[in-house]
C-alpha cells in the first residue's frame, strides 16, 4: 500500500512540475513577443501589429494568469476547498475571455475610426516582417508544447492558452498580409489598399472573438458544473450492470480543474450486510471510474425491496427498519386471509406500556407494507440487558438418563452429548448437542428441537430453559 501511495504521489509531482514548466516558458516567450510588436508597431504605425502587440501583452497577462492558476489548483483539498482547487484554472480561463473580448472591442473601434474618419499613414519595414515571422513561430512552438501538456493532463487553463496562440499565428497571417498590401499600395499608387491594414485589424478582432466564445462555453459549463452530453447515460448503464443494485436513483457530476467528481445515488436489497453492501459500493466506484477515470466517486446507498422478497423477507424488512429482530415468524393461510404469528424481543428493562405501543406500531407498518396481511399476533420478549451471575451445576446423572431416555423417542436424533446445567436467580438452564442426519431439511430439524424442548420440560418442570444446538452426523465424526 505504502509503494502504491509513493507512485501516486511521485507521478502527480510529476504532473504539477510538468504544467508549471511550460507555462513559465510560455511567459519568457510572451515577454519577448510582446516587446518586439511594441516598438515595431509604433514605429509603423500599423493597427494590425498594434493589435497583435496588444493581443501580445493580454497573452503575457494571461499567461501570467495560467501560470498562478496552474500552482493554485495543483494544492490539495484543505478544510475550506473540500473539492480542491481544481476550479481555479477555470476562473483563470473565463477571466481570459473577458481581457480577449475586451481588447478584440478596442480594436474594432480603432479600425472604425481609421475606415472612415482619420487617416492613419502605415510605414511597412522589413523589422516589422521579421518580428511577425518569429512570432508566428514562436506561438506555433508555444501552441505545441501547452496543447501537448493540456490534453495529457486535462488542464483547462493551459489548453485555452494553446488554442489561443494556434489563433493567433493566424492572426499574424492576416496581419503580415494587411501589411503586405498597404506596402503595395504605396509602391504602386493604389490608395485604397492603404484600408488593408484595418480591415486586416478587423479580422484579428473577430478571430479573437470567434475563440473567447468557443473557449467561454466550455469554460462556463465547467464553471457550471455541466456534465459532458451523453455521459450521465454512460455512468448509469455502467453502474445498473453491477451485481447487487436494484436502481441507480441519481447521478452527479461536477468538474474541478482536471479532475471530475462523481454522486451516485443506488438502491441495495434491505436485506444486504454492511461487508456486502461495502463491496457493492466498491465495484459501483470502479463502474464509474471506468467512464471517468481517477474520478473521485461518492455513492449513496438506499433500502429497498427486491422483487424476489418473500413475504417473510417483507416482514423482517419492517422490523430492521425499525432497528428491532423479529424470529419465529409464522404465516398461516385460514380461509385465503394470511395471519402472522412472530416473536420479538424488547430491551427487559421496558415498562410493558412502552413495550406494547413498539408492537402497535411495528404491526401496524407491516401491515402497511404487507395489505395481503389480515392479522398479526406478536409475542413479546424480553432481551436481556444485563449479565446475570450464575453457577455450573455440573454433572446430574439422573437428569441426563431421563433426558436420553426422551431423546429416544425422536428416530432422527442419533446422539444425545454435551448436556451442561446451570443454575441462575435460582432457574435451571439445560444445553445439550443432539446429532442428526446430515440431509434432514432446516424445518424438520427446527420441529424436532422444539419437539424435544417440550418434552423436556414436562418430564422436568424444574427446567426454565432448554438449548439444544443440532449437529450434523458428518460432522461428529471428525
Amino acid at each position: 500500500m505504502g509503494a502504491m501511495s509513493t507512485t501516486s504521489q511521485g507521478l502527480l509531482d510529476a504532473m504539477r512540475a510538468e504544467k508549471r514548466k511550460v507555462a513559465r516558458h510560455s511567459i519568457y516567450a510572451a515577454v519577448a513577443i510582446t516587446a518586439g510588436k511594441l516598438v515595431v508597431g509604433f514605429l509603423s504605425g500599423s493597427l494590425g501589429i498594434l493589435s497583435e502587440a496588444l493581443n501580445s501583452a493580454l497573452d503575457l497577462v494571461m499567461t501570467v494568469l495560467t501560470f498562478v492558476s496552474v500552482r493554485v489548483s495543483d494544492k490539495p483539498p484543505d478544510a475550506d476547498h473540500m473539492y480542491g482547487h481544481g476550479k481555479a484554472e477555470n476562473l483563470t480561463a473565463f477571466m481570459q475571455m473577458g481581457l480577449l473580448l475586451g481588447i478584440s472591442l478596442w480594436i474594432i473601434a480603432e479600425a472604425v475610426r481609421r475606415l472612415f474618419f482619420t487617416e492613419v499613414r502605415v510605414e511597412p519595414s522589413w523589422a516589422a516582417y521579421g518580428v511577425l515571422l518569429a512570432s508566428i513561430a514562436i506561438d506555433h512552438w508555444r501552441s505545441r508544447a501547452l496543447l501537448r501538456v493540456a490534453r495529457k493532463y486535462e488542464s483547462q487553463a493551459l489548453e485555452a492558452d494553446a488554442l489561443h496562440f494556434r489563433t493567433d499565428m493566424w492572426q499574424v497571417g492576416v496581419v503580415i498580409i494587411g501589411l503586405a498590401l498597404v506596402q503595395a499600395g504605396q509602391r504602386f499608387g493604389v490608395p485604397w489598399l492603404a484600408a488593408a491594414d484595418p480591415i486586416a485589424a478587423l479580422i484579428v478582432a473577430g478571430l479573437i472573438i470567434y475563440v473567447s466564445a468557443r473557449l467561454a462555453r466550455q469554460t462556463v459549463d465547467a464553471l457550471l458544473d455541466a456534465a459532458p452530453p451523453g455521459i450521465r447515460a454512460e455512468i448509469s448503464a455502467q453502474v445498473e450492470n453491477v451485481a447487487g443494485v436494484l436502481d441507480v436513483d441519481r447521478v452527479r457530476i461536477r468538474r474541478g480543474g482536471n479532475r471530475y467528481f462523481a454522486d451516485v445515488t443506488v438502491g441495495l436489497s434491505r436485506k444486504s450486510t454492511f461487508q456486502k453492501t461495502e463491496q457493492i459500493v466498491s465495484d459501483v466506484t470502479g463502474a464509474v471510474q471506468q467512464v471517468l477515470p481517477d474520478a473521485d466517486v461518492l455513492v449513496r446507498t438506499m433500502a429497498r425491496p427486491a422483487p424476489t422478497e418473500s413475504i417473510f423477507d417483507r416482514i423482517k424488512g419492517v422490523a430492521l427498519r425499525n432497528d428491532v429482530m423479529v424470529h419465529d415468524v409464522s404465516v398461516q393461510d385460514l380461509g385465503g386471509k394470511l395471519h402472522v404469528e412472530q416473536h420479538l424481543e424488547l430491551d427487559e428493562r421496558l415498562p410493558l406500556f412502552e413495550a406494547h405501543e413498539q408492537v402497535t406500531q411495528l404491526e401496524a407498518e407491516i401491515r402497511n407494507e404487507v395489505p395481503e396481511i389480515a392479522s398479526i399476533l406478536t409475542h413479546i420478549e424480553s432481551e436481556p440487558a444485563t449479565i446475570e451471575p450464575g453457577a455450573e451445576v455440573g454433572s446430574d446423572a439422573g437428569l441426563e438418563y431421563r433426558l436420553k431416555k426422551i431423546v429416544a423417542e425422536f428416530p432422527e436424533v442419533l446422539d444425545l452429548h454435551e448436556i451442561v446445567v446451570k443454575r441462575v436467580r435460582e432457574r435451571v438452564y439445560v444445553s445439550c448437542h443432539v446429532t442428526l442426519p446430515d440431509d434432514l431439511p432446516l424445518a424438520r430439524v427446527h420441529d424436532v428441537q422444539t419437539a424435544i424442548e417440550i418434552r423436556f420440560k414436562q418430564d422436568a418442570p424444574e427446567l426454565f430453559k432448554v438449548l439444544i444446538h443440532p449437529e450434523p452426523q458428518t460432522d461428529n465424526r471428525r
